[in-house]
């Protein structure tokens, strides 16, 4: 079974939209909160780098799949994750949309066909952005692993990593840890099954 790996920035108030720089994404005013008001340090970033080195495949929502494609294929920064196989999780998205310089993309349908993803040969998927998918994924208990950079940041609006969804509790053990000079503190935990 392959380890379905959700990777977000995330505020102390559990926001991870619009994180990165310039225009901001999401309708309100904090969009684009990453690189406001906080020191760059590479090493808080060590897991990205990561990542990028173990992900055998990638996941994304349907809207970051949207907002990634047009310019992910072609960021250098990226490219070992270019020829990488992806799914894409919609129920509205059709095959024209894809685009066709960024590997094997694969529609998912359901949370049933992303369960049968998992069940697959190979190593990590890692899910980018897609906060809704994260919630989704979640709350059917497909996620087995967080990555999480916490910024030291109340946000207020925005969309939530966790839905507010009433369901059982989920233990979740911590496999790394560390906070950085800028108040990002790294956060790897398991899901406890």
């Amino acid at each position: 079974m392959r380890t379905l790996i959700y990777t977000a920035f995330v505020s102390l108030d559990g926001v991870v939209d619009s994180p990165g720089g310039g225009t901001p994404v999401e309708p309100h005013r904090s969009g684009g909160w990453t690189y406001r008001d906080i020191d760059f340090l590479p090493e808080a970033y060590e897991i990205k780098g990561r990542e990028t080195e173990e992900a055998a495949a990638l996941m994304f929502g349907r809207t970051s799949y949207q907002v990634f494609s047009p310019s992910w294929p072609d960021i250098e920064e990226f490219a070992a994750l270019k020829d990488l196989p992806k799914y894409v999780v919609s129920t509205t998205l059709g095959q024209d949309a894809l685009v066709d310089n960024w590997g094997d993309i694969t529609i998912l349908r359901s949370l049933e066909d992303v369960a049968e993803a998992k069940e697959t040969d190979g190593g990590p998927i890692i899910i980018h952005g897609s906060a809704t998918l994260a919630r989704n994924l979640g709350d059917a208990g497909l996620i087995d692993r967080y990555h999480l950079l916490v910024f030291p940041v109340l946000l207020g609006a925005g969309k939530r990593m966790f839905s507010d969804t009433d369901k059982a509790k989920q233990m979740l053990r911590v496999v790394e840890s560390e906070t950085y000079a800028n108040g990002i503190t790294k956060l790897v935990y398991d899901v406890v099954r």
